[in-house]
């Protein structure tokens, strides 16, 4: 989707986004190819072609922070399929406090294509290995994130850096998509499914789990780091499926692949 993407460009919107794949014009391949396109003129053009190029390098080379930079937030959904084994889920288990009230982080859970891992409060979780692992990777996806895991995690630890990935956020693509709800209410809505001792278990569950761990029982510990890591795997689902609804909702897939004649004069 990203090689469809002109939002990159200062200046255009997504209605004018829309009315270049109108014209035919559905890639970056097919701006080079023209020498006119709408309105632009020459020098704009020109610019475009420019960017167009830097955007196209910075692709191949995975360099996710020019898309970061050079693309809106809430645009970030787009890069999710060139980005995809360099992605990082991400979900933090908290002690059911704010940071500002004694809150801190009990468990941080992370899974990408190489698989899952916990870091966790007194053994394994501290700045230095999160940003490790943050260092792997080129592409965020969470669920709330912007609001809840982010933040906390900055508060925690506030030399992180973390803002430079681009960021893929379940919840705000579904409000986007006019679909509500929490984690599990989506899962359940897409028929993905989990363990059955995971079944039932919520965001008190794993802090009366972390509570129950602090006083001697291991068990705990391990069923909270399976429901982390539950909630991790199934945003990588999720971002799938919504990317894919994402892509239909802003209209690209009406113009794939139907013979779109293209009315801008091609380079000859």
């Amino acid at each position: 989707m990203i090689r469809n993407t002109f939002l990159l460009l200062d200046g255009i919107g997504e209605k004018r986004e829309k009315r270049l794949w109108r014209e035919g014009i559905l890639t970056w391949d097919d701006f080079f190819g023209c020498n006119k396109v709408l309105d632009i003129d020459c020098d704009k053009k020109r610019y475009y072609d420019d960017f167009l190029h830097h955007a196209f390098n910075a692709l191949c080379s995975k360099n996710s922070l020019f898309f970061s930079t050079n693309l809106k937030k809430r645009e970030h959904w787009r890069l999710f399929e060139e980005f995809l084994d360099d992605s990082l889920c991400l979900d933090i288990e908290t002690n059911g406090f704010t940071p500002d009230k004694g809150g801190y982080i009990t468990v941080v859970g992370l899974y990408s294509v190489k698989g899952y891992q916990a870091l966790i409060k007194g053994e394994t979780l501290s700045e230095k290995a999160l940003q490790e692992v943050l260092n792997e990777y080129k592409y965020l996806i969470t669920f709330y994130g912007s609001i809840f895991d982010i933040p906390f995690i900055k508060k925690e630890f506030p030399n992180l850096q973390i803002d430079h990935l681009p960021h893929f956020d379940i919840f705000f693509a579904g409000k986007r998509l006019g679909i509500q709800g929490g984690l599990k209410k989506l899962e359940s809505l897409f028929l993905i499914e989990r363990e059955d001792e995971l079944k039932g278990l919520n965001g008190y569950d794993a802090v009366r789990l972390w509570k129950s761990y602090q006083n001697g029982s291991f068990s705990s510990l391990e069923l909270l780091v399976s429901y982390n890591k539950a909630d991790t795997e199934n945003l990588f689902k999720l971002g799938r499926i919504f990317y894919d609804m994402l892509r239909s909702h802003v209209g690209i897939e009406e113009y794939m692949g139907n013979g779109t004649k293209r009315v801008s004069q091609k380079v000859s």
